[in-house]
C-alpha cells in the first residue's frame, strides 16, 4: 500500500536529545537515522520519511493538542519494545501496549516524547 505521506517533521528544543529518543523508539519499529544536518535528523526505513528539526523561524518548538503521529509495527512484541524504548529515553506514556478498539487486531501503545509530540505505534498484526 502506498502511503499518503512524503514525510512528516515535528518539532524539537534540544536535538541531541531527540535524536537519542528517536534512535531508540523508532530502532524498535525497524526505521533508522539516515541522516543528520546542522539543525535536524531524518528517519526512515530507505528514504527520508520523519524530519525532527529545530523549527527554522527560531522559536521555540510547539505542540499540537489533539495531534497524533502513528507509526506502523510490524509485530506486537515491537510495539511492547517502542514504549519500553520510549519511556527509557524521556518519554511519557499516554497509554501501555494492549488491544486498541479502532479496529480488528490493533494493538498499540501511546508515548510523548521529550518535546510534548504525541506518538503511537501500531500493529493490526493477529496474535
Amino acid at each position: 500500500m502506498m502511503s499518503i505521506f512524503n514525510h512528516v517533521v515535528l518539532g524539537t528544543n534540544d536535538l541531541g536529545k531527540a535524536r537519542l529518543f528517536y534512535d531508540g523508539a523508532l530502532g524498535a519499529l525497524g526505521p533508522k537515522r539516515l541522516g543528520d544536518l546542522a539543525s535536524a535528523s531524518l528517519w526512515g526505513a530507505d528514504s527520508p520519511e520523519l524530519m525532527v528539526t529545530k523549527p527554522l523561524d527560531g522559536n521555540a518548538a510547539t505542540v499540537s493538542n489533539g495531534a497524533t503521529l502513528a507509526f506502523r509495527a510490524p509485530s506486537r512484541a515491537s510495539v511492547r519494545e517502542f514504549h519500553r524504548q520510549a519511556l527509557a529515553l524521556g518519554g511519557t506514556c499516554e497509554g501501555p501496549p494492549g488491544p486498541r478498539a479502532v479496529a480488528p487486531n490493533a494493538f498499540a501503545a501511546y508515548v510523548r516524547d521529550p518535546d510534548g509530540n504525541k506518538l503511537a505505534a501500531y500493529c493490526f498484526a493477529s496474535e
